[in-house]
């Protein structure tokens, strides 16, 4: 009867301890789902539940609701748990590191470019980064891969894939003429070098791309890749001096040469072989890897007065400009982070964005527009868009175009974007369709 007791007993505390860890199980459960659900309904409200570009889908039918997805991913409340099972909450602020599809335990994540109502152009490539031309290829941003680590990625695989289709005993100068020196074309002639393959990589402007244009005090965000020739990179916030200096280090150790400050105009296939043309010379080459970026020419507004000489795309040295009265245009992470340098430099700065509320912006970049905002660094005047740029104002078109305001100005920075070079890219034959949520990386079976 003792021993029954003593059983009796033990077998209570088990079960008033399972019934514990449950209730706290159980309550956690519901504070996760309460709370995910609250940040859906508010990225709703504030624009950034809607995909802009590459994001993830999660396959409901396969979630064990690990959370794995969501400690993996480097950005904040991108993925939440709603009934133990994943969600996304800001789709919009989806950069592409992938971390989440490559977290999950039962591949229950893809990542998608497009929604069934919002297209997003890109040239057609197959899973060899291959366009619908033979013989040239796409690496990285113009592709739809923007995050500075898969274009590194992407630079090596295309390249890897296309050495196999060049023989020995072609007649052309090169086996691969690489078109631009942002992230992938760095990458990609790392890989070409280490190859051994004849390559030239050619660059309209300099050295890093898009990075090289963004303003000095920038941090660039990244992660941990591996560059050819180099090694190991571990980064997580750097800036773009230091980042431009790594890229310089990889390619001066190796004895790499890009041809800086030189546009390709033309590209033409004679026979087996690519002839390239210039803005200082022609070259002949076995294969092309285009590394352009999908920006291309800046995007114009196309109003009165954005000719003139105060007016700007892009934002070098911040720490130059002083005491001027400033408008910034545009609504994504460049514009915000530019109109918050030229504040911290003494400016008068007004940020102009024709949308109602911010979607695209990275949480940093929110958090720190809202409190400029607060404390009267930053003006910000929403749904409005630039009507024209004068000498000395410029007038700004508010809700709908009904109603004008004009703002005393000495600068105009826009930050709208930019084209992709379509012209140039159908000049080529190179195919362009728009993606309505396409797959681009999901698990093989």
């Amino acid at each position: 009867m003792e021993v029954l007791l003593e059983n009796i007993a033990a077998y209570s505390i088990i079960l008033t301890l399972m019934f514990i860890v449950v209730f706290f199980y159980l309550r956690s459960y519901r504070k996760r789902t309460k709370v995910t659900t609250q940040k859906i309904e508010r990225a709703k409200e504030l624009g950034f539940h809607e995909p802009v570009s590459l994001h993830p889908v999660v396959d409901l039918e396969t979630c064990i609701g690990s959370g794995a997805c969501i400690s993996a991913c480097p950005e904040k409340d991108i993925l939440g748990l709603v009934r133990g099972q994943a969600h996304t909450i800001n789709a919009s602020r989806c950069v592409g590191h992938g971390a989440c599809f490559h977290a999950c335990p039962v591949q229950a994540i893809t990542l998608c470019i497009g929604t069934e109502k919002r297209g997003v152009d890109l040239p057609h490539v197959s899973p060899e980064f291959e366009t619908n031309i033979p013989g040239i290829f796409i690496a990285g941003e113009l592709g739809g891969m923007g995050l500075i680590k898969n274009a590194v990625e992407q630079g090596k695989q295309a390249v890897g894939y296309l050495s196999k289709k060049i023989k020995n005993n072609h007649k052309a100068q090169y086996d691969v003429a690489i078109i631009g020196a942002g992230p992938a074309g760095i990458s990609a002639t790392l890989s070409a070098a280490k190859a051994g393959l004849r390559y030239i990589t050619l660059e309209q402007d300099s050295l890093g791309g898009t990075v090289f244009n963004f303003p000095r005090a920038k941090v660039v965000m990244t992660s941990s890749m591996e560059l050819p020739l180099y090694g190991k990179v571990k980064l997580s916030e750097t800036s773009k001096s230091d980042l431009l200096n790594l890229w310089m280090e990889a390619i001066t150790k190796n004895n790499i040469k890009i041809n800086e400050q030189e546009k390709v105009i033309d590209v033409e296939k004679e026979g087996d072989i690519f002839r390239i043309k210039t803005s200082k010379s022609e070259y002949s080459s076995k294969t092309i890897l285009l590394s352009i970026g999908r920006r291309g020419s800046p995007r114009k507004l196309g109003v009165s007065g954005e000719n003139k000489e105060k007016v700007a795309y892009r934002l070098l040295e911040p720490e130059l400009i002083h005491n001027k009265k400033v408008l910034v245009v545009g609504g994504g992470d460049s514009a915000v982070e530019n109109a918050l340098l030229l504040a911290d430099e003494g400016n008068e700065v007004t940020l102009s964005y024709r949308n109602d509320s911010f979607s695209r912006l990275k949480p940093k970049n929110l958090e720190r527009v809202g409190r400029a905002i607060q404390e009267r660094d930053v003006r910000v005047i929403l749904s409005s868009n630039v009507r024209e740029i004068k000498d000395d104002s410029v007038v700004l078109a508010l809700a709908g175009e009904e109603n004008f305001i004009s703002l005393q100005n000495d600068l105009v920075y826009i930050f709208a974007g930019g084209e992709l070079p379509t012209k140039f890219l159908e000049k080529i034959g190179i195919r362009i369709t728009k993606k309505f949520g396409e797959v681009v990386l999901k698990h093989e079976n």
